[in-house]
C-alpha cells in the first residue's frame, strides 16, 4: 500500500494532476519547465487513463525512469475489469479507449495494466520540501503514519475531506508536512492547511496544473 521515494536522487521534483490522457498537454508542460528527464523526477496523483485523447502514452509513462505514480479510482476499475472480465462499469467510466484497441497496442496496454497492481495506494516522498504525502483522493486518517492499514475505497473515492475544507471546516493532518491530492476536478489548485489539491480538470478543458516541490 505505502511506497517511500529519497527525493536527494533527483534535482527537482515535480507532481501533476490527473492526466486522464492528455499525454501532449504533459509533454508541453514539461517542456515549457524545462524538465530534464536525466535528472528530474515527476509524480502524478493517479488518473493516468481514461476520457482523454492517449491513455495509452500516459499508461506507458511508467515504463519510464522518471515518473511515478499513486494508484487511482480509474487504474482501479481498469484491474477489476480485467480480472472480473466486465468492463460494463470501466466503459462507462471512459474505458473505451481499450476496447478500440487491436494488436500489439492492446497487448502493451493490458500488460500495462496488469501492472497497476503494483501501484502504491500512498507515496511518502521525502524532499527539500520536507515529508510529502501523495494519495489520489484522501489520506482517511487525521495522523498520518507509515503503514498504517487504511480503507483503500477511501483513499481511491472519497470527498468527504476536500469538500470539509471547501466549506471553510478543514483542519490539518498530522504526521507529516504535506499531503497532495488529485481525483476531484476543479477550477484552480486549492490548498487548506497542509493539503493540496491539484487536479484541475485538464481532460474537461481545465489547466494540467503541475507543483514543484524540490
Amino acid at each position: 500500500m505505502y511506497q517511500r521515494i529519497d527525493g536527494n536522487k533527483w534535482r527537482h521534483i515535480w507532481l501533476v494532476g490527473d492526466l486522464h490522457g492528455c499525454h501532449q498537454l504533459l509533454l508541453t508542460q514539461l517542456r515549457e519547465r524545462r524538465f530534464d528527464p536525466r535528472l528530474d523526477l515527476l509524480i502524478s496523483v493517479g488518473d493516468l487513463i481514461d476520457r482523454g485523447p492517449d491513455s495509452l502514452s500516459c499508461l506507458l509513462l511508467l515504463n519510464t525512469y522518471w515518473f511515478k505514480s499513486v494508484r487511482g479510482n480509474h487504474e482501479q476499475m481498469a484491474i477489476d475489469a480485467l480480472e472480473a472480465e466486465d468492463m460494463s462499469m470501466w466503459l462507462f467510466n471512459g474505458g473505451r479507449w481499450f476496447a478500440q484497441l487491436k494488436g500489439e497496442e492492446h497487448q502493451q496496454a493490458e500488460k500495462a495494466l496488469r501492472a497497476c497492481e503494483q501501484l502504491p495506494y500512498i507515496l511518502e516522498l521525502h524532499c527539500q520540501s520536507g515529508v510529502n504525502i501523495i494519495a489520489h483522493a484522501d489520506y482517511p486518517a487525521s495522523h498520518y503514519r507509515w503503514q498504517q492499514p487504511l480503507d483503500k475505497e477511501a483513499i481511491l473515492w472519497r470527498r468527504a475531506r476536500l469538500n470539509e475544507h471547501l466549506a471553510g471546516h478543514g483542519t490539518i493532518i498530522t504526521g507529516a508536512d504535506h499531503f497532495w491530492f488529485g481525483h476531484t476536478p476543479l477550477k484552480q489548485r486549492f490548498d487548506s492547511e497542509n493539503q493540496h489539491y491539484i487536479d484541475t480538470g485538464a481532460v474537461f478543458g481545465g489547466e494540467l496544473t503541475l507543483a514543484q516541490v524540490q
